[in-house]
């Protein structure tokens, strides 16, 4: 007889011997001692959860001719489904039987009663795989099938199930299962087989499984396979390419010490021995994350990779703040090695630029000073400087309404006065008209990346709605010649996030927005601006690539917790009295003098 897989040959016969899904077995046994059994059911989840397995189970429990909660193995039913001749289990993979002409043979045979259990049960795999005519047709057919026909369809990506279809059945997300769970299982397996392993490998390979019981069993078959009857942690090393947790440390050891020399003489040895870079960057990340969650917890109970003396070693060389700096590092080398020729150089690189991780704390100040126009009226009042601290505090970025654009933190500032009319709504009895102060700023380079987490992150939906409305109204301004320039600037732009008094836009490359970040000078595009959102507003533009890095840096760090506070754009009116305006003949007098022109009637 040909072998036969161990998952193949453990999987489990009975609701008792399923690892996991508590929640799913619980549900399926209470529907059969109640007799509430529905007629078409979904499950969700992650390869080698046990979907396949549960189904057949059900399948197996309702036609038992031995009436409970769970099979009696013994019957007739019970035995032919378990070695899979029951004629009225049918077990269908949607991925090569997908077209429409295949489901409607299937709708064909539904018609037809059982023949040898009270329910003939259609068990659809990788149902997603299906196509969009097949759904549609099998879609009459789950909402109101024959009383003897039940559905069990089975997926791991529900998001491309048609939610017609997922309305129709009862849904169950399956859940990775616990590694303490996979552990148990090989301990049982093992024994089983009479095979003597290495507690470190069991771990290993519950780690490698990431939840997946059938992929813990797949590399456990492996490694007998290679080790025969005694398998050793270097038996699964050689097999998978992984490093022993003393090469990882060690790693940690020479980037603690900044010794460039030793780092990269084991990466070499890591290369030539032919290890998954990928996994290995992984591992790095797992290992400083447990170093985190320790410091944070002081619970060693929660490790699942080093042990309470391994993790000492990497808490006591490096603060929190840097050990995140250095996951961050790795995490967008992780990214690169998707499109990368040579892998194992980026991840020298990475592990180099770890060796200058430090935890500084930068405070910055950014004054945007505002300098008098060429007229008469001096300014009421005056823009405050921005002082932008790492403290609890909610940093405040001071701005005039309309007018004052956003400087990165490195970049030079260039002041030049421009006076405009600002209309308002709320304007005093005592004051005629109002003007705004602006100062310009040549955006010599990107927005400062932190600057832009900070936006993002003070950013709500609600008003990104509405100023995405506001944004399809410009076609129409791009009619009207004043606005037509400025119009034709922002109309490929995508908004990323917008506040209550600002938004942040994406453009297609870094030129356009450094134009738009420019445009603060002119007080047309304030104009522009005021009239397309309806309110005073600031825009802040970026390019599609540092919009990439931003979104995922906002992802990450949204996860880790380290996001830096919203900064706050508000609007300070800067009020002035009325400005009288001069005819042509009192322009003329103001410039030359009295004394210096005749008038003459004619």
């Amino acid at each position: 007889m040909a072998y036969k897989a161990l998952y193949r040959t453990y999987r489990p016969n009975s609701f008792d011997e399923v690892a996991g899904q508590k929640h799913v077995v619980q549900t399926l046994q209470h529907a059969v001692e109640q007799h509430k059994i529905a007629h078409a059911y979904l499950f969700c989840g992650p390869r080698g959860t046990g979907k396949t397995s549960i189904a057949k189970i059900f399948a197996k429990t309702i036609n038992c001719e031995n009436p409970n909660h769970k099979p009696c193995l013994e019957c007739d039913n019970c035995r032919a489904v378990q070695d899979g001749s029951h004629p009225d289990i049918i077990e269908i993979d949607a991925a090569s039987n997908n077209g429409v002409e295949e489901v409607r043979t299937l709708i064909e045979k539904v018609k037809y009663a059982p023949l040898k259990g009270k329910y003939k049960i259609y068990i659809i795999d990788e149902v997603h795989m299906m196509s969009t005519g097949a759904f549609n047709a099998l879609l009459k057919t789950i909402e109101e099938p024959p009383e003897h026909v039940i559905f069990i369809l089975a997926t791991t990506e529900p998001h491309k199930v048609l939610p017609t279809i997922i309305s129709r059945c009862q849904r169950f997300d399956f859940t990775k299962v616990p590694r303490e769970e996979i552990v148990q299982r090989i301990h049982t397996i093992l024994e089983r087989e009479q095979i003597t392993c290495e507690e470190e490998v069991i771990r290993i390979i519950a780690q490698l499984a990431d939840g997946g019981l059938r992929d813990a069993l797949s590399i456990l078959d492996q490694c007998i396979a290679y080790a025969q009857n005694h398998i050793q942690v270097h038996h699964i090393n050689e097999i998978y390419g992984i490093t022993t947790i003393q090469e990882k440390l060690d790693l940690y050891r020479y980037i603690y010490g900044k010794d460039a020399v030793s780092l990269l003489n084991a990466i070499d040895q890591l290369i030539e021995k032919g290890i998954d870079i990928k996994r290995l960057t992984v591992d790095l990340i797992e290992i400083l994350k447990e170093s985190i969650i320790f410091e944070y917890t002081k619970d060693a109970s929660l490790l699942h990779i080093l042990n309470s003396e391994e993790v000492l070693t990497l808490i006591d060389g490096k603060s929190i703040a840097e050990r995140f700096q250095m996951i961050h590092l790795l995490m967008e080398t992780y990214d690169k090695y998707r499109s990368a020729a040579n892998a194992g150089s980026y991840f020298e690189v990475c592990l180099l630029q770890m060796l200058d991780v430090k935890a500084t704390v930068v405070t910055t100040t950014i004054s945007h000073p505002l300098e008098t126009p060429r007229q008469e009226q001096k300014p009421v009042s005056t823009v405050n400087n921005v002082s932008r601290e790492t403290s609890k505090k909610k940093p405040i970025l001071e701005v005039p309404m309309d007018d004052e654009p956003f400087t990165p933190y490195d970049t030079p500032v260039f002041d030049s006065p421009v006076t405009k009319s600002a209309k308002s709504s709320h304007i005093p009895e005592n004051i005629v008209s109002k003007e705004i102060t602006a100062v310009s700023t040549k955006a010599l380079k990107p927005l400062d990346n932190e600057f832009v987490l900070g936006l993002l992150a003070g950013a709500n939906k609600p008003e990104k709605a509405k100023d995405s409305q506001h944004f399809q109204k410009i076609p129409e301004f791009m009619l009207d010649f004043k606005y037509a320039k400025y119009g034709s600037l922002l109309k490929n732009a995508s908004i990323v996030g917008s506040g209550n008094t600002y938004i942040v836009v994406c453009v297609d490359n870094q030129a356009v927005a450094n134009e738009i970040n420019d445009m603060d000078s002119k007080n047309e595009f304030h104009d522009f601006i005021t009239e397309l959102m309806e309110k005073n507003k600031k825009i802040f533009a970026i390019s599609a690539d540092q919009q990439k890095y931003v979104i995922k840096e906002f992802k990450d760090r949204m996860i880790a917790g380290t996001l830096p506070d919203p900064i706050q754009i508000e609007a300070v009116t800067i009020e002035r009295k009325e400005v009288k305006e001069l005819t042509q003949e009192e322009a003329v007098l103001d410039l030359f003098g009295q004394e210096n022109i005749i008038i003459t009637e004619e």
